[in-house]
């Protein structure tokens, strides 16, 4: 048996189901996970001595790949002063003077803890902010686990068979109403069901927690038009897209300004961290100086902040960093494509700068149902055979791969070479 086994045996009796998120379970890909120790660059780890080249990068934080020294340097530092205040502290308003003058929409930003928090606030200002109840979310987007919003989730939800969630009472999702994803009748059709009634859209701009699903043309757009037109606020779920196609995140690559944008992962350099920031007047009715209450002990952590600010620093301060990567990425991508369709192995590929998704179907996916289509028992065998060869992809079909500046060209090759071999 080794170590991996080992552990998650030994955690399976103290941890509900041996971890501490579902997808690390291994469950959809009829596997024992590896437990991982240590990580550098683009490499991890596991505590078996086993080395992989890593396309997860903690879900997307690790844009410069893992120990960038410039991050760890500040964290270093930080840790030295103290772990937590509980109090005010200058990296606080380093930060948020930072992501605003990066992100042109977001005028004022709180700080919280996790993109599930920052969701969950958000929603909750801009119910405070036009006096409205409903909400209307996309099937297959994930925007955490809070009560409102396990409708139609992605992420995990989908290769468990979960619709929602047991304990979420009914009450709690009343207001939820579900579009579908790059289909704008559905969209026009709960607005017209619910006049003057809808808060917010809250949308992933890509989706990233259903695979990896594009925006189609004039799909963003249609959704800022169509909440101005009914005084709505457009809210980014940009956890995953924040800073990573570009600077300004997906609301700059696609050129749509929400009212409202909700970050975690990259802004936290690896560190657990979220937020949400927006127009001045939306977020002025956050308390203290509003009615809408939002509170945590842990937010601005100072070590947290002294990462994310450290590696927000790099990408502000490198002009080329996103030409690169999305170049390094898009090559990578084609190439990929290219083999899978020289195997005849029957897929669809999707992808946008350093984000993609291989779908085996032959649908084109471009929402949630068509993402469904995709065959996981071939994702199941693709998987394995490439963890076997030391390439470590997320353990389900509908997650994403993230490229980091430290893959190398050298590295991208390898991953290729052993596509080249993939028997399906």
């Amino acid at each position: 048996m080794t170590r991996s086994e080992e552990l998650f045996e030994q955690a399976k009796k103290c941890i509900p189901g041996g971890v501490n998120s579902p997808v690390r379970a291994f469950g959809s890909v009829g596997m024992t996970p590896r437990f991982i120790r240590r990580s550098k660059g683009d490499r991890i780890y596991d505590v078996d001595g086993n080395e992989y080249i890593d396309y997860i990068g903690s879900w997307g934080p690790m844009i410069l790949g893992h120990g960038h020294p410039y991050v760890l340097e500040s964290v270093e530092r930080a840790v030295r002063d103290g772990l937590s205040f509980g109090a005010a502290s200058s990296v606080e308003v380093d930060m948020a003077e930072l992501i605003c003058s990066l992100v042109p929409s977001v005028e004022m930003v709180r700080m919280v803890n996790s993109g599930t928090e920052a969701v969950m606030s958000a929603i909750r200002v801009a119910r405070g902010y036009t006096e409205r109840n409903k909400i209307i979310k996309f099937a297959g987007c994930y925007h955490g686990h809070s009560d409102a919003l396990l409708v139609n989730a992605g992420s995990g939800l989908m290769t468990q068979g979960i619709p929602g969630s047991a304990g979420v009472p009914e009450g709690c999702t009343v207001d939820t109403l579900t579009a579908a994803y790059n289909d704008p009748d559905s969209v026009r059709a709960l607005f017209a069901a619910n006049p003057d009634q809808i808060a917010a859209v809250i949308v992933e701009p890509v989706g990233a927690n259903m695979g990896v699903v594009l925006p189609e043309p004039g799909f963003l757009e249609f959704l800022r038009d169509i909440c101005t037109e009914h005084g709505s606020l457009l809210i980014f779920d940009e956890v995953i897209t924040g800073f990573r196609l570009a600077l300004d995140g997906a609301q700059g690559y696609y050129g749509v300004t929400p009212d409202l944008t909700t970050y975690g992962k990259i802004i936290g350099g690896g560190m657990p961290v979220g937020a949400y920031g927006g127009r001045k007047d939306v977020m002025s009715l956050v308390a203290p100086i509003g009615s809408v209450y939002q509170a945590g002990t842990l937010s601005g952590n100072p070590v947290a902040m002294a990462a994310g600010y450290a590696q927000l620093k790099v990408l502000k301060d490198t002009p080329s960093f996103y030409e690169e990567l999305n170049q390094k990425a898009d090559r990578f991508f084609t190439s990929l494509d290219e083999i899978l369709t020289d195997l005849g192995i029957e897929h669809c590929l999707n992808h946008v700068g350093s984000l993609g998704c291989v779908f085996f179907t032959d649908k084109q996916v471009r929402d949630y149902e068509s993402a469904q289509t995709s065959n996981t028992d071939h994702y199941r065998t693709y998987f394995k055979q490439m963890l076997e060869q030391g390439i470590y992809l997320a353990p389900s079909q509908f997650e994403a791969m993230f490229l980091s500046a430290s893959h190398t060209d050298e590295d991208l090759e390898r991953t290729l070479d052993v596509v080249r071999k993939i028997v399906l």
